[in-house]
């Protein structure tokens, strides 16, 4: 009975360690997170506990394992696997157009609400993907879904719902993607270059114009392959974005 209660307050802790890294952002969204033999060394425990712990943060939504590959993050929050569901039963191009969307108004209002501290860790989220860091042995999977930079933009935005159902949005699209495929229109080069747009935008609380230059990011960043949906069509041009702010946000 005393080792099963060792065993149980011994794989908390494992999952409240591993939980911690994703949360604090020192494993970045869509990074690989350390092998388990490395795992096992650095938190001191056996490779069932890190089994468990790695098991249950995927259960989550957090982390996702992709056989032959290893082990992902995926959101710094428990994802919803009832709304991830939900959205997955939509044509591609549907949820690239609901993305759109969420990704504009989320700039929007993380222009007007961030704080320095958010500001900054968009900041390093930018300057890590432009330099990545040869100290960290993670690496970054580039070809799926958007990384640490849109995460972060919807913490600083101020409205948790946003950020909840853009982490579930990111599930489905990534279930659905490699059944159904989509084309990342961007390179590097660009999209590091309309991060910083967006960064500059935010940082200077133009709330006008981080909408803009998120559309315009949106628009050249993923396509679904072969839809008719085309996600700049369905949703707001960027020239026309209008400055709206609800008003329950305003006195903030």
């Amino acid at each position: 009975m005393a080792d099963a209660a060792r065993g149980s307050a011994m794989a908390r802790t494992t999952l409240a360690s591993l939980r911690q890294k994703i949360v604090s952002g020192e494993w970045p969204i869509n990074s690989r997170i350390p092998k388990e033999p490395e795992l096992m060394e650095l938190i001191g425990v056996g490779k069932s506990t890190v089994r468990e712990a790695v098991r249950s943060l995927a259960n989550l939504g957090m982390l996702e394992t992709i056989r032959g590959v290893g082990t992902f993050v995926r959101s710094r929050a428990p994802v919803s696997s009832v709304l991830t569901e939900y959205l997955g039963d939509y044509d591609i191009g549907q949820m690239l157009a609901y993305r759109r969307a969420l990704e504009i108004e989320a700039a929007r209002l993380a222009a007007r609400h961030s704080t320095e501290a958010q500001i900054e860790r968009l900041r390093r989220a930018h300057e890590l993907e432009r330099r990545p860091d040869p100290a960290r042995p993670q690496t970054i999977e580039r070809g799926t879904t958007p990384g640490a930079f849109h995460h972060l933009v919807f913490e600083a935005a101020g409205v948790e719902l946003l950020a909840v159902l853009y982490s579930g949005l990111m599930t489905a699209i990534r279930t659905t993607a490699r059944r159904d495929g989509v084309v990342r229109r961007a390179d590097d080069d660009s999209r590091q270059r309309e991060h910083q747009a967006v960064l500059v935008a935010i940082e200077a609380g133009d709330p006008l114009e981080a909408a803009r230059a998120m559309a315009q990011h949106v628009d050249h960043d993923m396509r679904a392959n072969g839809s008719a949906c085309d996600p700049a069509a369905v949703t707001v041009r960027s020239q026309s974005i209008p400055d709206w702010t609800p008003e329950v946000l305003t006195d903030r």
